[in-house]
């Protein structure tokens, strides 16, 4: 008996592993789950914790064994999707940015969005001048500390904090100077929101880049945001197409496809290289997805898509959840008093700490700075919040900011609007960006080459890895490093002319297979005694009387014949 209940619990256990999912605010949920569980349940359990109704902005992504980054599906089990051991670590982010913040109907909503795009900034995926940077540090501090209060808060008490991978003491003093002045008496309920309103004006507000080259092998940042699919290339947007002129998506292998329709009927066609087939479909699949929520009017609308032309080939994936549209008509039926909100405040974070000890950077000799930076920041892991993140940057100079890794310009403003700062970075030797000195105007593609770094910035903390993830966490980057110097070249048309004629042969033999099986088919129901008009009529005509007697009789009686004599050799044996 005892055996018995001691193996029914140990089979128990075997069908059950535990799931640790990384929150917005840093904090951490634990949770017990079967087996074969779908995300939707775990997706379910996370909200409830939360008490977040307005939920389908958000998703669950998780780094498999390769270090590829994905987004949990709901429709799946987890422990499939995985591809590794229990337990599984996994990170609660934005999947689809609102398109206007405003809007949102709860504030729990809207300080868990407050908490992504402060998180973007910090990473370097949110990009903008000086003075809006100003702005919206300035934001995060009222919110965090509240009113400037002189008792509490000491001369420099701004670069206390961290809003950016880099800080100037310029940036640091207008920072200070909109916070005591400008911003006094604001809730932080009322700051958030001037954040994210400020935030929503920026072109790179939802932007989630992946690293890829363009037909020339030219390094080029691919991002879809809620107003459409964007392509970053040197220091400016290169490539802005609006969802309603998208028409498809596809990819083969390691190369992406976007196909648009423009005004005047002008069609185009780009094409991108990822750096590995998988990133090339998670690439795929996020385009697809984004399309999906932000473009279509109803859920019901969303179809099967196929990364091929052709329906036998290549790989097939659906959208399952809600559209924009929907979310919104939904949000606006939420009737509940509003749930309670625990704010972090002062609290050290990941994404954006508060250092509150140690000398300034900028201060410590170079041969210093990294051992200085790591231990200031020990014990904080570097959420890696992007698989593909961050844009390039430019050269700094003149009046506007670069959040360290990238910073791209809006190519009506790219003759008048740079990127500044007072010290260069080279975003790939450390962990989280260590000044160097500023060299002047230095060639583009050592900035290329650095951009990568924020890439990586979650992928250990959502594979639940730490110093020992952290020796590996520009793995991915490092391969985008080698992306940019060696640049592959294009296929050839010798190889193109091959795929073409593998696919014309692919399509001849799936239509003789096809045919075959109608022929067959076609047989087998003349042939019974299924009383069926058309089928009458096939059998009176003289074609089948002669196919009939002359082909089939013969035929069935030549296999009766075989498998008598085969069942008699198998009976005499």
């Amino acid at each position: 008996m005892l055996s018995r209940l001691m193996s029914s619990s140990i089979r128990s256990l075997d069908r059950e592993c535990n799931c640790t999912v990384r929150l917005l605010d840093d904090s951490e949920y634990t949770c017990t789950i079967q087996r074969d569980a779908k995300g939707q349940y775990l997706f379910d359990l996370i909200c409830h914790h939360l008490n977040l109704l307005e939920k389908d902005y958000f998703g669950i992504r998780y780094v498999d064994p390769d270090k590829q980054r994905h987004w949990l599906e709901f429709t799946k089990s987890i422990a499939k999707q995985m591809k590794s051991q229990p337990p599984f670590t996994m990170c609660l982010r934005v999947k689809f940015y609102p398109p206007d913040p405003a809007a949102l109907k709860e504030e729990i909503t809207r300080y868990l969005v407050f908490l992504q795009v402060k998180r973007d900034l910090y990473h370097g995926r949110l990009l903008c001048k000086t003075s809006d940077a100003a702005l919206l540090a300035a934001y995060i501090l009222q919110a965090e500390i509240g009113d400037y209060d002189p008792g509490k808060h000491p001369e420099g008490y701004s670069s206390k904090f961290q809003f950016f991978p880099k800080h100037s003491e310029k940036l640091e003093r207008r920072i200070a100077e909109i916070h005591k002045t400008e911003l006094i008496g604001q809730s932080p309920e009322t700051s958030e929101l001037n954040f994210l309103q400020k935030a929503q004006m920026l072109e790179t507000y939802g932007v989630d880049p992946h690293p890829c080259k363009d037909v020339s092998g030219n390094p080029a940042f691919l991002a879809f945001t809620p107003f459409g699919f964007t392509v970053l290339q040197g220091n400016r947007r290169v490539h802005f197409l609006k969802w309603e002129e998208v028409t498809k998506l596809k990819f083969e292998a390691k190369t992406f496809h976007i196909y648009a329709n423009q005004k005047e009927d002008k069609k185009i066609i780009l094409t991108y290289f990822a750096p590995t087939p998988e990133a090339c479909k998670h690439l795929w699949k996020c385009g697809v997805e984004n399309q999906a929520f932000y473009k279509l009017e109803k859920s019901s609308q969303v179809r099967t898509v196929s990364s091929s032309n052709l329906f036998f080939k290549g790989s097939r994936f659906r959208y399952s959840g809600k559209v924009a549209k929907e979310v919104m008509e939904q949000s606006a039926k939420i009737k509940r008093d509003p749930p309670e909100i625990h704010r972090a405040g002062m609290v050290p974070s990941r994404s954006c700490p508060s250092i509150t000890h140690g000398p300034r950077l900028t201060s410590v000799p170079r041969t210093r700075r990294r051992a200085v930076h790591i231990s200031i920041m020990e014990g904080l892991e570097s959420l890696r919040d992007s698989a593909h993140s961050t844009p390039v940057r430019s050269v700094s100079h003149g009046d506007s900011f670069m959040p360290s890794r990238g910073q791209m310009v809006d190519g009506s403003e790219a003759s008048t609007s740079a990127v500044i700062s007072d010290e260069a970075y080279s975003p790939s030797d450390s962990v989280l960006p260590t000044p160097v000195a500023e060299h002047g105007m230095e060639p583009l593609a050592r900035h290329l080459n650095g951009a990568p770094c924020s890439i990586d910035e979650e992928k250990d903390s959502e594979a639940g890895t730490s110093k020992e993830g952290q020796a590996a966490e520009f793995g991915p980057g490092r391969r985008a490093l080698r992306m940019v110097r060696s640049r592959p070249s294009p296929p050839s048309d010798v190889e193109e002319l091959n795929k073409f004629i593998l696919s014309v042969l692919r399509l001849f033999l799936v239509t003789i297979g096809l045919l075959f099986a109608l022929l067959l088919l076609l047989i087998m129901l003349t042939e019974s005694d299924l009383d069926i008009a058309f089928l009458r009529d096939i059998r009176k005509t003289p074609e089948f009387q002669q196919f009939h007697f002359e082909y089939f009789c013969p035929l069935r009686r030549w296999f009766a014949c075989k498998l008598r004599w085969m069942g008699g050799f198998i009976v005499s044996k």
